[in-house]
């Protein structure tokens, strides 16, 4: 069994720790905060994000990471945000042969970098997995039945990510199609925004349908420009986690998109429900396809109702009143190879 260091006491980070130590592993669960650490230590569960699962006293709870040392698996479980901050403040104390893994689903504001690529210019040498799929926190930290892939530009890492926390409960497949995986997971975060904002209007189940199938598509187009694979969109990280992400109350941009579309501003939104990665995917999807001409209709008009305060209302009827189009025509194709 590893020793498993968990860097982000959020809820997806508690039940990633609460599941290696039920399955015997040596488990650290870091915080940068030191009263969440004394809150959970306190309760003995993360009361807050997690309530109802306890949180064994033999998992070592710190805000101090020199704990990390001796560490085989680090896990990242902060906001995407936060990625590239945290990764600078553990560089050093994470030990030489560690494996590294990112289960935030996001992409980097300003840069546009995903998180994999942020990981690898603050921990060089360091192997960089990335897990992800549809995997709520609370249905993971239950032992609910739950398939997610592990992905890496280093097969040997993601196959040890896989032989190290597979287990009766959590089921993981491996995939070398990291621009893919991390795409699917970041981008599904925009149409789950979306999904939300459907229930809060009152619109129905067609729309929803519609709204998530062709989700999909535009999320496959962009993921197609930058090199990811179109079955890759079909699979765990794409379909999967866009189909539980767009109907569970579990959910943060779901919840969010309900409160947006019954009238509330994206910013109280945003505060009521805590960490809502699809407010900032909007943008920086939208900057991606900008960058590299793809249509993403959904995205774009995502991006005018949060950043420029366009109307619900005339965005929905903005996508409905699009030009003609034949279902598989595709909407970008790489630029011509210059001889």
């Amino acid at each position: 069994m590893a020793k498993i260091a968990v860097l982000g006491s959020g809820g997806f980070g508690t039940s990633l720790a609460v599941m290696a130590h039920r399955y015997g592993h040596q488990v650290l669960l870091w915080s940068k905060f030191p009263e969440e650490i004394a809150q959970i230590r306190k309760d003995g569960e993360n009361r807050k994000l997690l309530p109802g699962i306890p949180v064994d006293s033999a998992i070592c709870l710190t805000s101090d990471l020199n704990d990390i040392d001796g560490a085989q698996i680090v896990l990242f479980a902060v906001p995407s945000r936060f990625v590239r901050e945290t990764a600078r403040a553990a560089a050093s104390f994470i030990p030489a042969k560690a494996t590294v893994v990112n289960v935030a689903k996001g992409l980097e504001e300003g840069s546009l970098k995903r998180l994999s690529q942020v990981l690898e210019e603050e921990l060089a040498g360091h192997s960089v997995v990335v897990l992800s799929g549809p995997s709520h926190a609370e249905e993971v930290a239950r032992g609910v039945p739950t398939t997610i892939v592990s992905a890496s530009k280093d097969l040997a890492a993601a196959e040890l990510v896989q032989d190290e926390l597979m287990n009766k409960t959590l089921r993981i497949y491996v995939s070398e199609d990291v621009t893919g995986v991390e795409l699917g997971g970041a981008l599904k975060n925009i149409i789950a925004l979306c999904a939300g904002i459907c229930d809060g209007m009152g619109l129905g189940d067609n729309t929803k349908a519609a709204l998530m199938t062709r989700g999909i598509a535009e999320m496959s187009r962009l993921g197609r420009a930058l090199g990811g694979k179109d079955a890759t969109f079909a699979g765990l990280t794409g379909m999967g986690d866009l189909i539980v992400t767009c109907t569970s109350m579990h959910s943060r941009n779901r919840r969010a998109g309900i409160l947006i579309g019954q009238g509330v501003s994206s910013k109280e939104a945003v505060e009521r429900v805590g960490t809502v990665e699809g407010y900032f995917a909007a943008k920086t999807g939208w900057e991606l396809a900008q960058k590299y001409g793809v249509s993403m209709p959904i995205t774009e008009q995502l991006y005018k109702v949060l950043y420029e305060g366009a109307n619900l209302y005339q965005s929905l009827e903005a996508l409905m009143d699009r030009p003609k189009r034949h279902e598989s025509e595709p909407a970008w194709e790489p630029a011509p190879r210059m001889e």
